[in-house]
C-alpha cells in the first residue's frame, strides 16, 4: 500500500511540474514556434540566459536549459519593472 501511495505522489508531482511550466512571451527565444531553437554545439544539461525588453519596457531575464537533441526549455523568468 505504501508503494502505491508513493508512486501516486511521484506521478502527481511530475504532472504538476508540467502544469506550472512557463509559457513563452513575445521576445522569448521559443515564442511562436518552440521548434525554431535548435542548438548543435551546446551540451545537454547546459543553461544560458536571454535578456530582452517586453512591450511595456520592462527588462526580462530568462533562463533556458538545453535538452537532448539540442532543443531548449524555458526554466525561469524574472521581470524587472521600469
Amino acid at each position: 500500500m505504501k508503494k502505491l501511495i508513493a508512486a501516486t505522489l511521484v506521478i502527481a508531482a511530475a504532472g504538476a511540474s508540467s502544469a506550472f511550466a512557463l509559457e513563452p512571451i513575445k521576445g522569448s527565444l521559443n515564442y511562436g514556434n518552440s521548434n525554431e531553437v535548435h542548438l548543435t554545439k551546446a551540451p545537454a544539461g547546459s543553461v544560458f540566459t536571454h535578456q530582452f525588453y517586453d512591450e511595456q519596457g520592462n527588462q526580462v531575464n530568462e533562463l533556458y536549459k538545453v535538452q537532448q537533441g539540442g532543443t531548449v526549455d524555458l526554466v525561469n523568468r524574472q521581470v524587472t519593472d521600469n
